[in-house]
């Protein structure tokens, strides 16, 4: 997967799956935790840049999340 994606790959990834699911940021491999997600942000201009903000940490990630991750032996 490429380092940085745009809006439409994500959209068209968000499409594949149930839009009444939560959805949660997986971070960091060392320590695996989910994360709300919060507000969206738009930079408008030649390098605009679209951020998702995290709004709070829901906890650890499933086995089942880190292993699809490759996360299950960090």
């Amino acid at each position: 997967m490429p380092r940085e994606i745009t809006v439409r790959q994500l959209i068209h990834q968000l499409r594949a799956v149930d839009p009444d699911l939560p959805a949660y940021f997986a971070v960091n491999p060392d320590w695996p935790q989910a994360h709300h997600i919060g507000r969206v942000i738009e930079i408008n201009g030649p390098d605009g840049t679209v951020y998702l903000a995290e709004n709070g940490q829901e906890g650890v990630l499933p086995a089942e999340v880190r292993a699809q991750l490759d996360w299950a032996n960090v």
